[in-house]
């Protein structure tokens, strides 16, 4: 019971997040729920989307469905509740509403598969969780099953499951490249106390770009940092210490910049998510003399990786694995495949 034992240790609530469709991640929640079951630990399973179909509803493709062990918790909207396989004991009739019915937290009165949705709001999502572990759940596992970047983000959980794999690309390579890149977003430092953060966080309700300098916030007109750059050239003196940006930063928010200023100046961010770079030109950037801090970063709990792709190849098992915690020694890698 390694990885669980270590979530349990560590976590209340844990978000399982897919580099890509069919990158194993419902695979990974099903990995999960076994041990739970070896272990006769009571999980909470809850979705930001829908899981436990049998077919993709986007891409027509076969999906594995969600098993759960009686004793277990987890969210169903009215109209899923009868189709699920398993008994399902209704505990309590939620607030929170979805595009298929209000939300129930039920308890799993006999074992079967059940299809699994919750609210898509992170901040309805949160209250959830905390329903179920005030129902008795040990530990929430939360399907991201809408969009990774959104699901990632530090408020939905207090750590996340990164589930990869060979959907990513041909080359084993270049999967192992981007999810090293994605976990290497999600770790970046956070922005440390004092005036320039107190600044930042003061004006965060203004939804805009800040200039900050001498500890003090300087609020801008614009709201977006995409195709900023030019215009934030010109705001950048020698006494800027930090720009804050509201929303997507990518390469068009600092393309225009001096380089001599970009390498005295820190971006900074609400959190990884908001970042939309590929690996090349992020390194590319970082050498550049790019600094990127964050208000919150996102904790990894674990990689999990599929050899398989449903475009008929495969990579060879321990090569990806071992290549993998090659690449990130310090997080634990898993292959739910075997």
């Amino acid at each position: 019971m390694f990885l669980l034992e270590e979530l349990l240790r560590e976590y209340n609530t844990v978000s399982i997040v897919g580099m890509a469709k069919n990158a194993g991640k419902t695979t990974a929640l099903n990995y999960l729920i076994e041990e739970a079951v070896d272990e006769g630990i009571v999980l909470g399973v809850t979705s930001t989307g829908r899981d436990g179909e049998s077919t993709d509803l986007v891409t027509g493709t076969e999906k594995p469905k969600v098993f759960l062990d009686a004793g277990m918790l987890v969210s169903v909207p009215a109209q899923l509740y009868e189709l699920a396989d398993a008994g399902l004991e209704i505990l309590r009739m939620t607030e929170y509403g979805s595009s298929i019915g209000q939300i129930m937290i039920c308890r799993v009165a006999h074992s079967g598969y059940v299809q699994i949705a919750g609210p898509v709001a992170n901040a309805s999502h949160e209250k959830l969780c905390r329903e179920m572990l005030d129902l008795g759940a040990e530990l929430v596992l939360i399907d991201g099953a809408i969009d990774r970047k959104s699901i990632a983000a530090p408020g939905t959980s207090d750590a996340v499951i990164l589930s990869t794999g060979a959907v990513l690309s041909r080359s084993m390579k270049k999967v192992i490249g981007e999810t090293a890149h994605t976990v290497g977003l999600y770790r970046l430092p956070c922005l440390a106390d004092g005036a320039a953060k107190d600044a930042i966080t003061g004006n965060l309700n203004q939804e805009r770009l800040l200039v900050v300098s001498g500890g003090c916030a300087r609020i801008l007109e614009a709201d977006t940092g995409l195709g900023a750059g030019r215009f934030l050239d010109g705001q950048i003196d020698e006494n800027t210490e930090c720009i804050y940006v509201p929303g997507a930063f990518t390469q068009s928010t600092v393309a225009d910049i001096n380089p001599k200023k970009l390498r005295n100046i820190t971006f900074v961010l609400k959190d990884p998510t908001k970042i939309f770079i590929d690996p090349v030109s992020w390194g590319r950037l970082k050498k550049a003399g790019l600094t990127v801090n964050v208000l919150e970063n996102i904790e990894v709990a674990a990689i999990t990786v599929n050899p398989y792709a449903p475009g008929g190849y495969a990579f060879e098992h321990e090569a990806l694995l071992n290549g993998m915690q090659e690449a990130i020694p310090d997080i634990p890698v898993i292959d739910v495949m075997l």
